[in-house]
């Protein structure tokens, strides 16, 4: 009998790119490729504090490059990525959020979510995709997106919205590039123990709320997303595109 063969979550030879990779989940995510054998190049807005994570990666003998980049600025955006080769992989995690009652949301605060949560995840995806087809590279797009983006919250209207129509974005692009072999998910997060959820999560009445919605009884850490973005990024998931990979311990099934 032969037995199958199991895919590998090892990424040799493949260089990823990610986004909002100086500090929490964006760190989190580009040290899982990395250790995985993923070339990756880091990038966000805040060039020092860049520049200390990838010194740290590097000093893991991780293989890491840093790249100062605002999504939100497209010209800008576009300028960069046509300075560098095509990518293997493409992680997403740079994200906006301005919490408070719909009521009192201004159309500042409502254009600067959608620019950076929407806009810049859109025309990311879009110009990387390009290049991949292109290059005839079978690669992989992933936006960290939220398990806001599956159900509502309190103060979180402008956040919701942005993160459902990234939700919708992700499934109209997987059917438009799954003919090249372009694969494009999302990774939904429950609140992450990272310096910007500890805003929140320092409020004893809406930790214990929070906590009393996630099944597992914990808030999670940025090491819980790590399986995950591995998974997407690999061969492991080679027939997974359109779809959200629940990270929420139970959330959502409620």
């Amino acid at each position: 009998m032969k037995l199958p063969t199991p895919p590998t979550t090892r990424l040799d030879g493949k260089c990823a790119l990610v986004t909002g990779a100086s500090s929490g989940i964006g760190l989190g995510c580009a040290v899982a490729l990395a250790d995985r054998g993923a070339h990756v190049v880091c990038a966000a807005r805040g060039g020092d504090r860049l520049a200390e994570a990838v010194a740290a990666m590097k000093g893991k003998g991780y293989a890491a490059e840093a790249l100062t980049l605002d999504i939100a600025d497209l010209d800008a955006m576009a300028a960069a990525l046509d300075a560098q080769n095509p990518f293997d992989i493409v992680v997403n995690s740079a994200g906006m959020a301005r919490h408070g009652p719909a009521t009192a949301t201004t159309p500042a605060d409502f254009d600067a979510v959608m620019a950076v949560n929407l806009r810049g995840a859109y025309f990311l995806s879009a110009r990387t995709a390009q290049a991949m087809q292109s290059a005839g590279i079978r690669g992989s797009i992933i936006h960290i997106s939220s398990q806001m983006g599956h159900v509502g919250g309190i103060d979180r209207a402008v956040y919701c919205a942005s993160k459902h129509a990234l939700e919708g974005m992700v499934k109209a692009m997987a059917i438009e590039w799954g003919p090249h072999g372009i694969r494009i998910n999302t990774l939904c997060p429950t609140f992450i123990r990272t310096p910007l959820g500890d805003v929140t999560l320092r409020d004893a009445e809406k930790r214990a709320w929070i906590e009393g919605m996630i099944k597992l009884g914990r808030v999670g850490e940025v090491e819980d997303i790590m399986g995950g973005v591995a998974y997407l990024a690999s061969d492991a998931s080679a027939l997974v595109t359109g779809t959200a990979l629940m990270i929420d311990g139970g959330w959502t099934a409620h």
